[in-house]
């Protein structure tokens, strides 16, 4: 005992600048009291949190220690290129870090490259520069307390072409179809010293029409995705159709402090314009209603056909949504309509980050109903139909715990094959607003119907989830169709699920019945913890412990020569989502199965349930000792293909 205790003085009278005992030369002391393992730390020196019980270096990088990894006990051997002790003592840990940021930047352009969606160019263009615009002339003022400015008009007569106009960018949908959009769509714009909310509606059908009229202009399909409903049923949802989109129009006219009537000047008054003129005469008087005549593009032309519409009892104004005629005295009207918001420090640190939340899966799942759950009012229209949502529906929403998120409601995703064969331009493009919703999130509700099997597709969404790096959450909607439930049901339905879609058997599962409520508020809980581990960082002292132990546990393989990866050091270079950054010796000595039992180590010690975490392996060669530097370093990534467009990189 006399002599242990010596030893322990010896060990913690050594300075900072002494030579270390590398990491896989340390011996066990499993037969050492438990009372004086802390005798034996100090602050150089971190205590493993197993036995039996080592001593690791805790900056490995500016001592003279060897690398993290290499020979277990007992193991002798040692080779040219497998001793690189003292190598980089004269590096500053902070090398590493910068070296680490560069990486991500790298790894973020390319993947974002890899993933980017069929856009229009010249639309991102015009986006960007709006952008910054409103950037440079305005607060932050949060979009409920914004006034707002409503479209409204019959089907068909531009108004998504007008609200991507005013809002900037290709937010709605176009078609040169009727009844493409359906449900209220929101978007902030601003002219002069005005900043408001633009909403695009539905084309509201007042006349009475027969059902297979409503089904032609609205353009409904009453086969795809309704296999298992019965006639009479899909006989009603038409019938009922027109009725919900109407109702979500007159839900935003209601909030609307000013409204734009439009109707097309091409085809002149119809009896459908006739009647909502009359309709919001008599219903919104205290309202300022101003009518734009569409699809004006000649400016003398213009006038003679706006001025056929003085009969609906509004001063007409020619304008043209796709080139932008008229478009500035329409906004200077609208403009004279609202209050000005006034300056405040009360609006300062009230609207930070808000994550966004995107609802995603295949037709008919439940996405529509979820949302409307979760905000208590019918803010989508709800029906069997297949593609009854088609715009991506951006929602504001405030948790139990005061948190706002953002919930974006998408369109069912089918498969591409299937798309292609309908030849539906629209759904094609809801498709694709579906993929850019996950894109522009932060967590993504993978919704799965409990009775239907997980098929091809629903892996394919994950897979994406997975590549975008967002974090997850697996809605099990529908739970109440399931028959004969027991204590046992939920856990054997895991197992299938974890199965089926092993790429996300990090994520959390949720059972929820979105028609009754039942446990739709868990949505939130999970989403909310997901969004806290995905935010996390770890620091680097735990870190490269864990890193450590998982060495110890199982070291890199060797090669057919000899050679076997080393760990110099490894930090957290970004979040959002979680991305570790590898320094070794050569990254090629590292097999892909050795980096998934890296990150199933870092999964059980460090946690980050709920979002996917990214390994970067960053080689340096010995020639680089002397200058210090990154030169001619080389860097592979563990999972090829992600989007990076969200990494946070912290200092």
């Amino acid at each position: 005992m006399a002599e242990l205790l010596t030893f322990s003085k010896n060990i913690s009278s050594l300075s900072s600048t002494a030579t270390l005992i590398p990491f896989h030369h340390c011996k066990p002391f499993s037969k050492l009291s438990s009372s004086l393992v802390p005798s034996l730390t100090n602050e150089n020196f971190t205590r493993l949190s197993f036995p039996p019980f080592q001593l690791t270096c805790r900056n490995p990088v500016r001592c003279n220690c060897a690398p993290l990894s290499g020979e277990f006990e007992g193991d002798e051997e040692k080779s040219e290129d497998y001793d690189t002790e003292g190598e980089y003592e004269d590096i500053e840990s902070g090398d590493f870090e910068e070296e680490a940021q560069a990486a991500v930047r790298e790894y973020s352009l390319s993947l974002s490259r890899e993933l980017s969606i069929e856009e229009d160019a010249s639309d991102q263009k015009n986006q960007g520069k709006w952008q910054k615009r409103r950037a440079g002339s305005f607060q932050h003022v949060p979009d409920h307390l914004l006034p707002r400015v409503t479209i409204v008009g019959r089907p068909n007569v531009g108004k998504s072409a007008l609200f991507n106009r005013l809002v900037g960018g290709n937010r709605a949908i176009v078609v040169d179809e009727p009844g493409v959009t359906r449900d209220r769509l929101y978007g902030r714009s601003f002219w002069g010293a005005h900043e408001f909310m633009v909403v695009d509606t539905g084309g509201v059908l007042t006349l009475s029409k027969s059902q297979a009229s409503v089904q032609e202009e609205l353009a409904i399909t009453t086969t795809i995705g309704m296999d298992g409903i019965s006639l009479s049923a899909r006989e009603a949802a038409v019938a009922k159709m027109p009725c919900m989109i109407e109702r979500q129009a007159a839900t935003a006219v209601e909030e609307a402090s000013v409204i734009i009537f439009l109707v097309d000047g091409q085809t002149g008054p119809t009896a459908a314009d006739v009647e909502i003129a009359d309709w919001l005469r008599k219903n919104h008087s205290d309202r300022s209603i101003i009518l734009a005549v569409n699809k004006c593009e000649s400016p003398r032309k213009g006038l003679m056909q706006a001025s056929e519409f003085w009969s609906l009892g509004f001063t007409p104004i020619p304008i043209s949504a796709v080139s932008g005629t008229g478009t500035g005295e329409l906004l200077n009207l609208v403009c004279s309509e609202l209050k000005t918001i006034e300056d405040s420090e009360e609006y300062d640190g009230l609207e930070n980050y808000i994550p966004a939340i995107a609802i995603v899966g295949r037709p008919n799942v439940g996405k529509s109903s979820i949302l409307n759950a979760l905000v208590g009012e019918d803010r989508t229209i709800v029906s069997p139909i297949s593609g009854t949502t088609r715009d991506a529906i951006d929602t504001e929403f405030m948790g139990s715990d005061g948190q706002k998120y953002r919930l974006i409601d998408t369109a069912g995703i089918r498969r591409r094959a299937a798309v292609a064969s309908a030849g539906n331009l629209t759904e094609s493009l809801s498709v694709n607003r579906a993929f850019r919703a996950i894109c522009r999130s932060d967590l993504v509700a993978l919704v799965i119907e409990a009775m239907a099997c997980i098929t091809e597709q629903d892996y394919r969404i994950a897979e994406r989830i997975e590549k975008e790096g967002k974090g997850c959450v697996i809605v099990v909607n529908k739970w109440d169709t399931i028959p004969k439930k027991n204590n046992q049901t939920a856990t054997y339905y895991e197992q299938d699920v974890r199965e089926k879609l092993r790429i996300l058997d990090w994520a959390p599962i949720v059972y929820s019945t979105a028609t009754s409520g039942q446990s739709v508020d868990k949505i939130i809980d999970a989403a909310s913890m997901v969004e806290r581990e995905r935010s996390r960082r770890l620091g680097t002292s735990i870190l490269n412990q864990v890193v450590q132990e998982a060495l110890a546990f199982k070291a890199p393989p060797r090669t057919r020569g000899g050679k076997r990866g080393r760990v110099y050091y490894c930090t957290q270079a970004a979040i959002r989502p979680p991305t570790f950054v590898f320094f070794v010796n050569d990254a090629k000595l590292f097999p892909e199965t050795y980096r998934r039992y890296m990150e199933k180590q870092l999964r059980a010690n460090a946690g980050f349930p709920g979002t996917p975490i990214r390994l970067l392996w960053r080689s340096r060669r010995k020639t680089e000792k002397t200058e210090g530097r990154t030169t001619g370093s080389n860097m592979q990534q563990v999972y090829p293909g992600a989007t990076a467009g969200n990494l946070v990189v912290t200092n």
